[in-house]
């Protein structure tokens, strides 16, 4: 038996016996070639099999499946077959005499053939490595972690004592794949001391790892994932392996890795461009529903229009052999790339709608959001949904779970809500986080908008207590968090009108109170919050400046934009003057390494900030770079393409207004019209009155000008011209401001253009902004960097700007016509008189 054992440490190993010791029925097995005939050798040898015969069939059972394509995988067939349940008794029987790794190997084995994990064979296996636990060797620890995983056993007491182990050995590990399994097992309870040592050992151990091996790279991803850490270094040294290996993947793997980067909000161009390209040569291998709808899930959101149109196509031809799970990944997956092809939107959901009673709650939920994003019309479906929704509702206990049902009940047309809906909802609230409780708040809200008095269990009162219960529980929640980054973590994602009305301010003084435990690796999440925010705290973004620059040589050089955003939106430059050149310095050397998005974007907002760094303006505008920067839109949600295409333009204009020392040409004339017609350019109630006003004030209507397009493409709600008497000039003499083909700045009326000297001697243009709420600070007049930036280039295009701050004419002070046109008075002659 002791012999036995030592044979079958491994399945392969111990059908390979030499002459000397053959045994018959290891023989037997050695030469089986498919499931039926191990489960012929077992009910012939039945009364004779030991433990390493027992080990060796199972594990002979699972390497056959292994082998096969998931789709011609026969697991279910196996598991009622009743050879196999003779090998779960005997395995039963022999557990105590089996070695440690033969146990968990067993355990692993019968997990992958699908047996559940309250069987008897199971729960013994367990238990045996459970007993055995402190003398498992690292190798076999990692297998029965895995295990314990696969059974969600990841917050029991014994995930815990392996975690304790792992932390004990931790620097023993000197294989990578051992390390990785451990990482993603214990996730859930590594304490951020464990966490940051993994990671070390991570890192050491990544750089003596077969660059071929990108299993081991994305389950350290997975691990970042679980731990919602994105440790930059770590994340760019596994997209190198990724990027290495990618032509070894299929479209599960390279879908599974474009998830888990989603999570984790990294973005890399280089691997969605070469995921792009990978699965184009895939294209002719994923024809099965299974691999297709992986194929579609990984390239529908990369893929351009036609390549986009040609999958769509495609999914038409296979939508009907599609299981429940592979037409959940397709109407995510339409969904995400906003589809519009309503065949395919029809038939997909008939596939849902046939299989509604098999979905878990959440994914109930997310089939009613794809749908409802989809514009879907169907009554009978949305109404077994609602059903769905609601039956769920009135049972969960999950915090999760009840606040994602209730968000996507609230997007269903309904003239009432159940009384038990609106009480579970309420029982569940204190155990919720912010994330939670906001989206809660933004369902109620819902509600309460399209309630009916009419129906007693459902009116508008109702509604108003259960934001009444959201109220307390958030506040509550702000003032007792003593954590800074669990509470940072709970606002990743929270924003929205009753955040913002509600808990804003308090979640503002928590943060205040909690600065001392700001550390570097806490400032892009808390710089994120305060850039959502718009509030303006000096003291805690002078402590934010202080700990950036001390810290400077450890903050990775792509989370310098994340850093320097609030500084820039809220226009305020820490008192040492040096935050942005320190900054600057920093991610200066690494240019060439940026994504080209984030390039954009981290120039945009030091443009803002007028910070012109001439080696971040050179590599922008140029050729490569702009036809790098094309192909990653290409691949980027249409949303976050047209941000960037935004982006880029603004820093063209201020590029060439602010340093035309660079030279860089004005690009953005075509997209500026582009732009300009799909605003239509509709002149307001609120406009036509101030006109009047304006026209009163300075003389006659033909003296101002509503909406006026300056060249770069401003808009100027309101403009007229003094002469060097300060006398208003008639507009309708003067032609608008326009830039010629050489990009002289130019007056012109049509196509006869004058130069711009030809205005009236010592004449000047006058520029009147309203500036509403979102042009200032939330908790103060202090004006955002974007209308200060708006400022400084329209008086670089020849205008004296007057800005009308919405405090100043909203005011008490202005209550009627005639104080606002005595202000609109002052504000254009006396200032003007001030500045000449």
């Amino acid at each position: 038996m002791l012999r036995l054992r030592a044979l079958w440490r491994h399945p392969c190993r111990a059908l390979h016996v030499g002459r000397a010791n053959r045994d018959q029925i290891l023989e037997q097995l050695r030469v089986c070639s498919a499931e039926v005939q191990v489960f012929d050798v077992v009910g012939k040898h039945k009364a004779k099999l030991g433990a390493g015969h027992v080990a060796g069939a199972l594990g002979m059972l699972w390497q056959f499946q292994k082998e096969k394509p998931h789709i011609l995988r026969t697991l279910e067939m196996i598991r009622t077959h009743p050879q196999f349940l003779t090998l779960c008794v005997l395995a039963e029987n022999k557990i105590a005499v089996m070695d440690d790794s033969a146990v968990v190997d067993m355990l692993y084995n019968v997990l992958r053939l699908t047996v559940e994990p309250h069987d008897s064979l199971v729960q013994q296996l367990v238990t045996e490595a459970w007993n055995r636990l402190d003398r498992l060797q690292l190798s076999t620890l990692s297998k029965f972690a895995v295990c314990l995983s696969d059974q969600h056993l990841h917050h029991s007491p014994l995930m815990g004592q392996i975690t304790d182990i792992l932390s004990q050995k931790l620097e023993s590990v000197e294989d990578i794949r051992v390390l990785t399994n451990l990482m993603v097992s214990v996730s859930t309870l590594a304490s951020p001391h464990l966490r940051d040592r993994l990671i070390e050992r991570a890192d050491a151990l990544l750089d003596t790892m077969n660059p071929s091996l990108h299993r081991n790279s994305r389950r350290v991803v997975q691990f970042l994932r679980n731990i919602r850490y994105c440790y930059r270094p770590l994340l760019e040294k596994c997209n190198r392996v990724f990027l290495h290996g990618i032509g070894d993947m299929d479209a599960e793997s390279i879908g599974i890795i474009l998830g888990l980067y989603q999570s984790l909000q990294f973005n890399s161009c280089d691997f969605r461009l070469a995921v792009r390209e990978r699965l184009a040569e895939l294209s002719d291998t994923c024809t099965d529903p299974n691999s297709f709808s992986k194929y579609f899930a990984a390239l529908g959101p990369l893929a351009r229009l036609e390549t986009r149109e040609g999958l769509e196509s495609s999914a038409l031809l296979l939508v009907d052999e599609l299981n429940p799970q592979q037409a959940l990944a397709v109407v995510e997956t339409l969904e995400e790339t906003q589809c519009r092809n309503l065949q395919l939107i029809t038939k997909i959901a008939s596939v849902l709608h046939r299989n509604l009673d098999v979905f878990r709650p959440a994914e109930i939920a997310r089939i009613t959001q794809a749908l409802i994003v989809l514009h879907y019309q169907s009554p009978e479906m949305f109404t077994k949904l609602r059903s769905k929704l609601v039956g769920h509702l009135e049972v969960s206990v999950i915090p999760q779970e009840v606040a994602m049902l209730t968000r996507v009940l609230s997007m269903l047309p309904c003239p009432r809500v159940e009384e038990t809906v609106t009480s579970r909802v309420k029982a569940v609230l204190p155990q919720c986080n912010l994330n939670e409780l906001n989206s809660i708040a933004q369902a109620a809200a819902r509600w309460a908008r399209g309630s009916i008095p009419s129906y007693h269990h459902s009116t508008p009162g109702t509604y108003v207590q259960l934001l009444q219960v959201l109220s307390r529980c958030g506040l509550e929640r702000v003032r007792m968090a003593h954590r800074l980054d669990l509470l940072l973590e709970e606002l990743k994602y929270v924003s929205g009108e009753w955040f913002e009305e509600v808990l804003l301010e308090e979640t503002m003084v928590t943060l205040q109170r909690l600065k001392g435990q700001i550390t570097f690796n806490d400032l892009p999440e808390l710089c994120m919050v305060l850039t959502r925010s718009g509030y303006l705290f000096p003291s805690l973004m002078d402590h934010i400046a202080s700990i950036t620059m001390e810290n400077i040589h450890k903050i990775h050089y792509s989370t310098t934009y994340s850093i320097l955003l609030p500084f820039s939106v809220l226009n305020y430059d820490p008192p040492n003057g040096e935050f942005f050149e320190t900054c600057i310095e920093n991610f200066t050397p690494y240019i060439g390494l940026f994504d080209p998005h984030l390039l954009v974007l981290l120039a945009c907002c030091l443009a803002v900030a007028d910070y012109f760094p001439e080696s971040l303006i050179r590599e922008i505008f140029t050729v490569d770079f702009l036809t790098k920067l094309d192909s990653q839109l290409e691949t980027l949600p249409d949303t976050l393409n047209m941000r960037i295409r935004l982006r880029l333009m603004e820093l063209n204009r201020a590029v060439c207004l602010e340093c035309p020392e660079f030279q860089v040409p004005w690009f953005h004339e075509r997209y500026c019209l582009q732009m300009q017609k799909k605003g239509h350019g509709v002149i307001s109630p609120f406009q036509q009155q101030i006109h009047k006003m304006l026209g009163e004030v300075l003389g006659g209507m033909n003296y101002a000008k509503v909406a006026v397009l300056t060249p770069y493409f401003y808009t100027v709600d309101f403009e007229c011209v003094l002469d060097r008497y300060m006398r208003p000039v008639p507009i309708a003499e003067h032609s608008q401001l326009q830039v010629t083909e050489e990009e002289k700045v130019q007056w012109g009326l049509g196509s006869a253009w004058k130069e711009q000297n030809e205005l009236p001697a010592g004449a000047q243009r006058i520029a009147v902004d309203f500036l509403d709420s979102r042009s200032f600070c939330r908790n103060s007049g202090h004006m955002k960097g974007d209308a200060v930036m708006r400022k400084r280039h329209l008086e670089i295009l020849g205008y004296h700007v007057v800005q009308i701050p919405h405090l100043e004419w909203n005011s008490m002070e202005l209550s009627n016509m005639e104080a606002w046109k005595e202000y609109l008075r002052k504000k254009i002659f006396t200032e003007y008189s001030k500045c000449d």
